[in-house]
């Protein structure tokens, strides 16, 4: 089958219970050999960024929607151990919302597949899957609620 780039992104407010199955299925995904890409939010992308850290720190990228000073405390963290981390500070004067929108089509259009983890009414990330499919990437949707 060979591998894959594939987009992991998804909510900041996940159970603890989620957070671990993503952990785990990115872990899985990187063991075989796919690139990961995320981004660098506390919950979803945490997990993912957790998961691919154990099984090759190597195979993921993280693109975040700003500057690393920008993100909060506890992400910083994680994220100065990420050897392939992307930072954005021309977009440190938008807000959260504008940047994650830029951040997310960036990330989109460097992989082939996406997997989505929202709520039904996750606008921003409804949006980034509806961009993906029109750039005939594979989309997987999973929803919280």
């Amino acid at each position: 089958m060979g591998s894959k780039r594939i987009a992991l992104l998804g909510s900041r407010h996940v159970p603890i219970t989620h957070q671990n199955l993503i952990e785990m299925m990115t872990y899985a995904l990187v063991l075989s050999g796919n690139r990961v890409i995320t981004s660098g939010a506390a919950g979803t992308n945490s997990a993912a960024i957790k998961g691919a850290m154990r099984a090759d720190a190597n195979l993921l990228t993280v693109i975040l929607p700003q500057s690393l000073e920008r993100q909060p405390y506890e992400s910083r963290q994680q994220l100065e151990q990420v050897m392939h981390l992307v930072e954005n500070p021309a977009n440190d004067h938008l807000s959260l919302a504008e940047a994650s929108y830029l951040c997310n089509k960036e990330i989109v259009s460097r992989c082939q597949q996406l997997i989505c983890f929202a709520f039904h009414d996750s606008r921003t990330l409804l949006q980034t899957g509806k961009d993906a499919e029109e750039q005939r990437k594979v989309v997987t949707l999973f929803y919280f609620d």
